[in-house]
């Protein structure tokens, strides 16, 4: 999908044609008027920023301003094919309970955020002994949103603790697709698609 962010583009391709979709996080609508345009989806979004919830619904788009932390539990129980949060699990104050609220109102949840365990943010903190600045990660760390530093190797022991199957994941590094043996190494920005197999714990 031309015009999207890279990790948005992977979701925008593997949303299956005229399901419903809640988009938390969602910033402009970009994403949402993507799936509605292009994959005929009935897309609905939960954003915290008033300015971006503007720009959103000046698109056409069903957007409320809320925050993933506190207004999730306002959703019903598998009300949506897909949830989806791009680049807000590591802004969140309780990963782990939005993560169980996604899985909760959606069938299938795809999650995206940018690898703490990059090779470059290594390199930074190993030689410079400073946070890291990037094209990904471009805010100084006392202006940065994100509050949880999660790595690709982080965000798979936890899913894997809560019971959640793994139905796909794709890393890019840049705008390309990287592999997945050394991605924890190796990629800048992980996608996942996640579904239930048990209860959470």
């Amino acid at each position: 999908m031309t015009g999207l962010r890279p990790d948005l583009a992977v979701i925008a391709r593997n949303v299956a044609e005229g399901t419903r979709v809640l988009d938390i996080g969602c910033g402009d609508g970009a994403l949402m008027a993507a799936l509605r345009d292009t994959r005929g989806v009935d897309a609905r979004g939960l954003e915290i920023d008033p300015v971006n919830v503007a720009a959103a619904v000046a698109r056409g788009l069903s957007v409320v301003q809320g925050d993933a932390d506190t207004d999730l539990a306002d959703y019903p129980d598998q009300s949506f094919d897909y949830a989806i949060l791009s680049q807000t699990l590591q802004t969140s104050t309780r990963p782990g309970a939005v993560l169980n609220d996604l899985l909760r109102i959606g069938r299938r949840a795809f999650v995206s955020f940018p690898n703490f365990a990059h090779w470059r943010v290594r390199l930074s903190l190993l030689w410079g002994g400073r946070m890291p600045v990037t094209r990904l990660l471009p805010e100084r760390w006392y202006e940065t949103p994100n509050i949880h530093h999660v790595t690709i190797d982080d965000f798979r022991a936890m899913v894997a603790e809560r019971g959640v199957v793994v139905e796909r994941s794709w890393f890019l590094s840049g705008d390309k697709r990287t592999g997945s043996a050394a991605a924890n190494l190796f990629a800048e920005h992980a996608v996942f698609l996640l579904s239930r197999n048990s209860r959470p714990r």
